[in-house]
């Protein structure tokens, strides 16, 4: 990831505080309408839908005169206008997207992750994502390079001066599944071991002692954002994710999150496991 902000999530950012500011003013949709003399409602409603494609400068100030904000406050939202409206550096692999993850991802401040049966994305090698592609049978096989390369991709926001700390607690099948070979999966778990010493990333292993957990009907994962945005529970299905902006969903996805985490080894135990299983397959290879 080459750029330091994702303009689709600015534009959901902006959509979200132009939706609370007329909340805030009291006023319905049709009000401000007619206050600015706009022809419909439908643009303000697909304002705060976020189903704009470029916010237009002048509109967003007429709302922030009509709803009176001034000072830091506007200064931010107009600087989000024109945040918005450049083009995601994931244009190139748009197509292999049905959501809007990587935006997520770069603007993140933290992702914390819950991974039953594989390894997060952000971890994959490319060898092993390759092998999970495959296997999903979705995926083209012409396609599957690129779909490796955009993943490979995605991991440079834990590089980025702003980029999110990542927190994965991975269940411990998930170590043990052979996904494409033994020796896929030993280079993988020593890619795992070799990145829990990255400042941003901490890697926590779900022992199977555990027994049953919270989260033990699947993963998920947890985008956190700077202050007032609100969180992002994404929830991977086999055929695309679901991706929940829902402030009580997102706090009982916290409180399990917190449950496995507390259940989990720290990381060095993890770490001692990770290497564990990893010489098993490396046997076997």
């Amino acid at each position: 990831m080459t750029g330091g902000h994702s303009p689709g999530v600015r534009r959901r950012r902006l959509s979200a505080a132009l939706k609370r500011l007329r909340a805030e003013s009291g006023m319905s949709a049709a009000r401000v309408v007619e206050r600015l003399g706009w022809s419909s409602a439908t643009k303000l409603t697909r304002a705060e839908r976020n189903e704009w494609k470029y916010p237009k400068r002048s509109e967003v100030e007429a709302l922030l005169d009509l709803y009176e904000v001034e000072g830091e406050e506007r200064a931010h939202l107009l600087s989000l206008t024109e945040e918005s409206r450049g083009r995601s550096d994931w244009h190139q692999y748009a197509d292999l997207f049905t959501g809007p993850l990587p935006d997520l991802e770069a603007e993140a401040v933290r992702i914390r992750t819950y991974e039953a049966v594989l390894v997060p994305g952000l971890l994959q090698t490319p060898d092993y994502a390759a092998a999970v592609s495959r296997a999903s049978q979705i995926v083209p096989p012409d396609q599957i390079d690129r779909k490796v390369a955009s993943r490979m991709a995605r991991r440079g926001v834990l590089d980025a001066p702003n980029g999110p700390h990542l927190t994965a607690v991975i269940d411990e099948p998930a170590l043990r599944k052979v996904i494409g070979s033994h020796a896929v999966m030993a280079e993988q778990l020593s890619f795992l071991v070799g990145m829990a010493a990255h400042y941003k990333v901490t890697i926590l292993v779900l022992p199977d002692e555990a027994g049953g957990h919270p989260a033990v009907d699947g993963a998920f994962t947890l985008f956190d954002f700077p202050r007032p945005e609100p969180g992002i529970v994404s929830i991977p299905t086999v055929v695309e994710a679901l991706y929940v902006e829902d402030e009580g969903y997102f706090d009982r996805h916290t409180l399990v999150f917190d449950a496995v985490q507390n259940l989990a080894l720290d990381p060095k135990k993890s770490l001692d496991l990770i290497e564990s299983i990893a010489a098993e397959h490396d046997k076997r290879a």
